[in-house]
């Protein structure tokens, strides 16, 4: 049967790129909690490369545009519950990064070996949109979607870039293959089973250090009063309920049906109000910390001044009171602080204007020494970012904590997406971790993201688990942000590659037709 072609309306193609586009997008988002099938992932990412192979830049975008808009407006819906407005905006801001990579993914198809360099430019997309702009936004990276997986041990030997390097390649592979000339499939074959092979060898031999101690640690989830989802209803209340479990906690220690805790946890937002300067809230901290007799972690709002506030883990201390701190290096942009204030006068509308002051993002990496432990402590989003917990476990942390609210969020799905996040941290980082949240959600992960326990939301609970302290660093941690730095520097060159060869090859079309337009009309192949 002879081949034929037949010309197809351009704005019929581009509507079929589209609804592929926003189908796979729609897919992408169903990978991840709270639907959470992650095997749909490489399909989705094989539909994304094939909505925008063979057209131009501008036209990828578009296309790459409407892929994202499908994925993060699905992904961070219960950002609608700060504000619709704040919802909009952020989800637009992070779809544009999708409609970026839409315009360099067609030059970068042009290369020998494409999967690699397209693969290669979706992990430096996230690398950049997890940074920028101000502090970025890590949410939706697609090794945030392994926890159940095979996949998820790899982690702790290429971190979540080289994990979402693997994904992304996967996908690419399966979209050579369905388009691959005849006697080429094996190439494509070749490589899955490639990413196969290494994840599988992660898997059956997945990274393990030797445990150089244990410890009891107490993860206290006082719960929030009112609608539990207003951390601000009734904030004395919230630090009082975590009081009155800490020392609930010391009486049962004494009664000996509890085993003493090393240390304990608060959340975040255990006290809204500056602990320090607070009577009653100092009041309650000081009651509690001298009845369970050991150190406790306060999450406490801490004033900067009249334009300042500060997110801080303390060091509460029963015979030295309140010691070492870890401030919050991720602070949210127009959550908890509002970029260009000073050049901007008029940011206080919605709930904008309940942001009286700017939270200043801290810079320390060092680890907290609590109870003769080197602990590396995480503020809610802040798990979300690859420097926060690297930094410190790569200075000695032998335990990590995560202090964090939530009930902004407690009626959504976010707090099932961040604990995942977490849980991956424990892989990547090697370590046991304790998350403690004023509502939920409160546990205790293990190095493998095993959930040893777990408090159920909106309850009043205090794990008090033994964990293990470990000293070895994961080849993750020891790579630290350079395969991020990598894969931006071979998408750069790749692209600069795909340009001058685009050059060339232009240059010898005219040499030899003189009057042939720059580009052909799109046809669509039948046969």
């Amino acid at each position: 049967m002879s081949a034929y072609r037949v010309r197809v309306p351009r704005v019929l193609v581009l509507a079929v790129r589209l609804a592929l586009a926003v189908g796979s997008g729609l897919m992408l988002a169903a990978a991840f909690e709270p639907v959470a099938l992650p095997w749909l992932m490489p399909i989705a990412l094989a539909g994304f490369f094939l909505s925008v192979r063979g057209v131009r830049p501008r036209v990828g975008f578009v296309v790459g545009l409407a892929f994202g808009v499908a994925f993060y407006f699905t992904h961070i819906v219960w950002m609608r519950t700060v504000g619709t407005d704040a919802w909009i905006a952020l989800a637009s801001i992070e779809a544009l990064f999708y409609g970026a990579l839409g315009a360099i993914v067609p030059l970068l198809s042009r290369l020998p070996f494409w999967p690699l360099w397209v693969a290669a430019a979706w992990s430096s997309m996230e690398f950049v949109r997890s940074g920028w702009p101000f502090s970025g936004m890590p949410w939706g990276r697609l090794a945030y979607a392994v926890a159940d997986t095979p996949v998820a041990p790899s982690l702790a030997y290429v971190g979540a870039t080289g994990v979402s390097f693997a994904l992304a390649l996967l996908g690419a592979l399966l979209t050579w293959l369905l388009i691959a000339r005849r006697g080429r499939h094996l190439l494509g074959l070749a490589g899955i089973a490639a990413v196969l092979v290494a994840v599988v060898a992660a898997d059956v031999r997945p990274w393990q250090a030797e445990e150089t101690g244990r410890i009891n640690v107490a993860a206290v989830q006082g719960n929030v009063p009112g609608p539990g989802n207003d951390i601000l209803w009734d904030h004395r209340q919230v630090t009082r309920n975590h009081a009155e479990a800490t020392i609930q906690l010391a009486e049962r220690v004494r009664a000996g049906t509890d085993e003493p805790p090393a240390f304990v946890v608060w959340p975040e937002n255990s006290t809204a109000a500056d602990p320090f300067s607070d009577g009653a809230d100092n009041a309650a901290i000081v009651s509690a910390v001298q009845s369970v007799g050991v150190p406790v972690m306060v999450g406490g709002m801490v004033d900067g001044g009249p334009t300042h506030i500060y997110n801080q883990g303390i060091v509460w201390d029963p015979v030295t009171g309140p010691g070492e701190r870890y401030t919050k290096r991720h602070p949210v942009p127009f959550g908890e602080y509002i970029p260009f204030r000073g050049v901007i006068d008029n940011w206080n509308f919605g709930r904008l204007a309940i942001i009286g002051r700017d939270m200043v993002a801290g810079t320390g990496k060092e680890p907290l020494t609590v109870a003769g432990t080197k602990v590396a402590d995480a503020i809610c989003f802040d798990v979300a970012y690859d420097d926060v917990l690297d930094d410190q476990v790569a200075r000695g942390a032998r335990l990590v904590t995560v202090q964090t609210s939530n009930a902004t969020f407690i009626f959504t799905h976010q707090i099932e997406q961040q604990f995942a996040i977490t849980r991956l941290r424990a892989i990547e980082t090697g370590r046991y971790v304790v998350v403690a949240s004023t509502n939920g959600l409160t546990g205790v992960i293990g190095p493998d993201g095993r959930v040893i326990a777990r408090a159920q939301p909106r309850t009043t609970a205090v794990l008090d688990e033994q964990v293990g302290l470990v000293d070895a660093l994961t080849p993750a941690v020891r790579l630290g942000p350079w395969p991020g730095r990598a894969f931006a520097v071979i998408t750069l060159g790749a692209l600069l590659f795909a340009g001058l060869q685009g050059r060339r090859r232009r240059s010898v079309v005219r040499a030899s037709h003189p009057d042939a337009p720059d580009s052909p009309d799109q046809e669509m192949s039948l046969t």
